[in-house]
């Protein structure tokens, strides 16, 4: 049996007083595809911003890419495709995704070029480097933060 990349037992998990999800238990494995559906309002978001570590799992214990949910470098283990894309609009796409690849701890600059090419050549956006977000299409946006999440070839792609 694959090793487990996201495991929580009793979770419980809350934003401000409101509990959101209880009793939540999971085990998914390295490598399993999954999907979370569920009606608007269910908790879905919720609880992925608790694997990404930005609401906190008021009981239980959870495990994510062999991190405990309460250790702030699990996000440099997770790839996080947000639903509202969340691109510096200041920047093109090529400078979104150095600045990640800066805030991770990457220094050479021709690892970080051949890197960011590698993922716009693995989402079809490698002639969009120049491009500015508001330039582009919502789904080539996705396709760019689709790109961010693969940079430092996480174990786990929320």
């Amino acid at each position: 049996m694959a090793e487990s990349i996201i495991k929580m037992e009793g979770g419980v998990i809350r934003q401000q007083k409101n509990t959101i999800l209880k009793n939540v238990n999971i085990d998914i494995a390295s490598g399993e595809f999954v999907y979370l559906i569920g009606k608007v309002g269910s908790g879905k978001s919720s609880f992925l911003k608790t694997l990404y570590a930005e609401l906190p799992l008021e009981y239980g214990k959870a495990e994510v890419a062999g991190f405990q949910l309460k250790i702030p470098l699990l996000r440099r283990k997770c790839g996080i495709v947000f639903q509202d894309f969340k691109l510096l609009i200041d920047r093109n796409v090529y400078e979104n995704l150095e600045f990640v690849l800066k805030a991770t701890g990457w220094k050479n600059k021709k690892a970080i070029r051949e890197r960011i090419e590698t993922v716009l050549t693995k989402v079809g956006m490698s002639d969009k480097q120049a491009k500015m977000p508001h330039q582009l299409s919502g789904g080539e946006q996705q396709r760019i933060v689709l790109a961010r999440a693969l940079l430092n070839a996480p174990p786990l792609i929320l």
